[in-house]
């Protein structure tokens, strides 16, 4: 599964978030690209495994934990492609 995670006004460095990420799914995703400008940043997270529902549902549940833990949920829009 693909995700690319938009940001609108992060309040903390890109790169935490990238680390929480690649920390929080370890062997499961990995950071494959990333980018900034126009007051916008991104990061693009593949996640590794079969495309079932509840397997989906866990990756992402687990992606929405990291973003709030880090308190930049509202700040971030999810486009997921399987």
């Amino acid at each position: 599964m693909f995700v690319e995670i938009v940001f609108v006004g992060l309040p903390i460095d890109r790169d935490e978030v990238e680390e929480a990420l690649e920390a929080a799914f370890e062997l499961d995703g990995e950071i494959i690209g990333a980018g900034s400008g126009m007051g916008r940043c991104h990061l693009d997270l593949e996640i590794a495994g079969d495309s079932a529902t509840a397997a989906t549902t866990a990756a992402l549940e687990r992606l929405r934990a990291v973003l709030s833990d880090l308190g930049v949920s509202d700040c971030a829009a999810l486009n997921v492609s399987e």
